[in-house]
């Protein structure tokens, strides 16, 4: 005689083929995209030879400077992070690269080192990326660094913090948008820093 089936099983499958139902007829499939941060420094390198070489050490993250989701403030002050639109690698990476071809275009040092080489630095540089955001609101993208200059011996040359400004266009929109914004903020934070750089070069 078959065996009929369980009060238990006589309720799960209802639940089991409407889960099935709501997998085949659910949202459709948003592609994520992923945007480059890597602004270019524009303009000829410094006229002069450069003798001294310069370490630039792994930039520290503020919070939420690891994130990848493109990061908005809004008019109330709240933070958005799209999570369909994000950075091809964590901004403080990102950025940290790109200072280092930034200062590398500079033509003031002879060398810019990584954390890990043998060669003498003649001077250090130790950094924070503290903001890297758009500001639909107020129509522009903002990016800010506090950075730290040091000698061989460890002794402070200059300390500053650069902030980064670019417009939004579009109002902010469109993920393409925000991210080209906030990727010529950078450059222009990164623009702040060569005076400091001249100095110690």
């Amino acid at each position: 005689m078959p065996r009929q089936p369980t009060r238990r099983a006589a309720v799960l499958l209802p639940l089991i083929l409407a889960g099935c139902g709501s997998l085949l007829s659910g949202r459709p499939y948003i592609e994520t995209k992923r945007f480059v941060l890597a602004p270019h420094r524009a303009g000829a390198p410094a006229a002069r030879r450069p003798r001294r070489t310069i370490l630039i050490r792994t930039l520290r993250a503020a919070p939420g400077m690891d994130r990848r989701g493109l990061r908005s403030v809004l008019a109330d002050g709240t933070e958005d992070i799209d999570f369909y639109a994000e950075w091809a690698a964590a901004p403080v990476d990102a950025a940290e690269q790109a200072l280092r071809d930034w200062v590398g275009a500079s033509g003031l040092f002879s060398a810019v080192l990584a954390p890990g080489s043998r060669a003498d630095a003649d001077v250090t540089l130790e950094g924070e990326l503290t903001e890297l955001a758009a500001f639909p609101g107020q129509g522009e993208a903002r990016a800010g660094l506090s950075v730290v200059l040091l000698d061989p011996r460890g002794r402070v040359l200059s300390q500053t913090r650069a902030v980064g400004r670019a417009p939004l266009t579009d109002a902010g929109r469109t993920p393409e948008a925000r991210a080209a914004a906030m990727t010529a903020a950078l450059g222009d934070a990164f623009a702040g820093l060569e005076p400091a750089l001249r100095r110690v070069a």
